[in-house]
């Protein structure tokens, strides 16, 4: 059973990796580099400050950065894990797949994909009924994730993981943001 979910995994990885074409590559690459999503980051930072102010905001972002670096480090101990070989560094398939990028760790579960989930997860638990539409914000791990297959460096189960273990980290990084929240600033909960 394994070995043929593993073998659908591969055959789905190269369906979608072959959508690709040279076109699009520097888009892809644009959008694969977290730098390059500052903007978005900061508008989110700015949404998050006109409903909260700035010492919410400042505790808010803690909360961010250790789901982050949680999700990071369970992401890399996975990876360390399980060893699977990214497709790029696959032998079986490397030689006609698209690699537009390449890199030497291992694959299982993707990181940007799990970080991006836990990230958006978290901030649609907290503000879902203070910010209208923020159901977008689940857009951006989307086409984060996906360029991950498009370059050649994850497959599909590698991003439904991360997107799993991002989801689950981010809503209980939620629970205990509502919990601290509660007791060290109730006179400023709504």
């Amino acid at each position: 059973m394994l070995e043929k979910l593993r073998a659908l995994d591969v055959e789905l990885f190269i369906y979608l990796n072959s959508l690709g074409n040279e076109t699009f590559d520097a888009t892809w690459l644009f959008l694969t580099k977290q730098i390059n999503w500052l903007p978005f980051f900061l508008l989110l930072l700015f949404l998050v400050y006109k409903k909260i102010g700035s010492k919410q905001t400042l505790y808010l972002l803690l909360f961010v950065a250790l789901l982050i670096t949680f999700t990071d480090q369970i992401t890399n101990a996975f990876k360390n894990g399980f060893q699977r070989l990214r497709p790029c560094n696959n032998p079986d398939i490397n030689t006609f797949i698209r690699v537009v990028q390449s890199r030497s760790s291992y694959s299982f579960f993707s990181g940007h994909a799990a970080n991006s989930m836990a990230v958006a997860s978290f901030l649609y638990f907290v503000f879902k009924s203070r910010i209208k539409y923020l159901g977008f914000l689940f857009l951006w791990p989307l086409v984060f994730a996906y360029s991950r297959i498009y370059l050649g460096l994850h497959y599909p189960l590698d991003i439904l993981t991360g997107y799993f273990f991002g989801f689950v980290f981010g809503y209980l990084m939620h629970l205990l943001y509502k919990k601290a929240q509660k007791k060290y600033f109730p006179q400023e909960l709504s």
